[in-house]
């Protein structure tokens, strides 16, 4: 059995971790801590949890995590940066589903995040965990930095483009829409539900955090930097992100069969049949991404639809995929769960 930590419990992330952990065959939870929260049943706080969760919430600093496995930290940005790297040196391995470990540059991350990188040293060291994309380096590795929600869809749904050398690298588009979960759970007044609800809109136009995320991914596929705009969207959905992306051909090929090679022994990517339309209740709940190619009218531009639910395969769902890969268990244990309808 794997013994697992997991530092901040209390999140929306958290608790999907909670959930999929719980019912991991090959998981014990050693450890769930909440510095708010300690001394709290878990399942006080998430009665969704009962009979399945039966510890307490700990202080970081009581909680038993160097005698853990692998330790999950779904924190804010900024704290992993500070608590990883003692655990690390005492040979536990980490995924951090936050950004502290995304980024490779220092001087990228203190411009997004708005202050120093604590741990530069295990930037070097920290291996992307897009399994899709970076499954080789990921079953070696002692620090993962779970992927971004819009970054998965995007990098997902744009990969086998760049890959192949037929788009246009300077002008591709991401035009992203995620649910309000995706905020967090926190006291926020565009997340209360009178401000959230029955409506939608754009927000970090002028630059998101996640956009350097995707263009360092991406970047890595292609011969040269690729150039992206990303526009995120407030919709009022609590879960979900629908990723509408666009690429202006450069040269011929046969998109939908590019798309289905490369996903062909993906369990979680799900290329779909030509003139589909993914909805994010497709994915609700579930560790798959949802994939559509088109290209209108047979012109130059291809429209690739992706949807992802974004607590799962956006955040928790990879993280355990992750760590499946990273102790040798096979990829979708514990992770074959059919989303949910309606």
């Amino acid at each position: 059995m794997i013994k697992a930590g997991v530092v901040g419990g209390t999140g929306y992330t958290g608790v999907e971790l909670l959930r999929l952990l719980a019912q991991h065959p090959q998981v014990e939870l050693a450890a769930i801590t909440s510095r708010g929260e300690a001394g709290t049943l878990v399942s006080d706080m998430f009665p969704s949890l009962r009979r399945r969760v039966t510890l307490r919430f700990s202080e970081p600093s009581d909680a038993p995590l160097d005698g853990c496995d692998v330790v999950f930290f779904a924190t804010p940005n900024g704290v992993a940066m500070h608590q990883a790297p003692p655990l690390l040196a005492a040979g536990v391995r980490v995924i951090d589903l936050a950004a502290d470990f995304r980024l490779k540059d220092t001087g990228e991350w203190a411009k997004w995040y708005g202050q120093p990188h604590a741990a530069p040293e295990w930037l070097a060291k920290a291996v992307y965990g897009l399994p899709e994309l970076n499954r080789l380096a990921i079953v070696g590795a002692q620090l993962v930095a779970n992927p971004g929600c819009y970054p998965t869809a995007v990098q997902l749904g744009l990969a086998p483009l760049v890959e192949s050398g037929l788009v246009d690298l300077e002008h591709l588009i991401a035009d992203a829409k995620s649910g309000v979960s995706g905020a967090g759970r926190k006291a926020e007044t565009s997340s209360l539900f009178s401000e959230a609800a029955d409506n939608f809109k754009a927000y970090g136009v002028a630059g998101h955090r996640h956009l350097p995320e995707i263009r360092q991914g991406l970047s890595r596929l292609a011969p040269r930097p690729v150039e992206l705009t990303f526009v995120p969207h407030l919709t009022p959905l609590i879960r979900g992100i629908h990723a509408t992306l666009y690429a202006r051909l450069v040269a011929e090929g046969d998109i939908q069969a590019l798309f289905e090679k490369r996903y062909a022994d993906e369990p979680f990517v799900d290329v779909l049949p030509p003139g589909a339309h993914p909805e994010t209740r497709s994915v609700r709940a579930s560790n798959v991404c949802r994939l559509a190619v088109h290209r209108p009218q047979g012109a130059d531009t291809v429209v690739v639809l992706s949807v992802i639910d974004n607590l799962v395969k956006g955040a928790a769902g990879q993280a355990v995929q992750n760590m499946n890969i990273m102790f040798g268990l096979p990829e979708t244990e514990g992770l074959w769960h059919l989303p949910v309808l309606p």
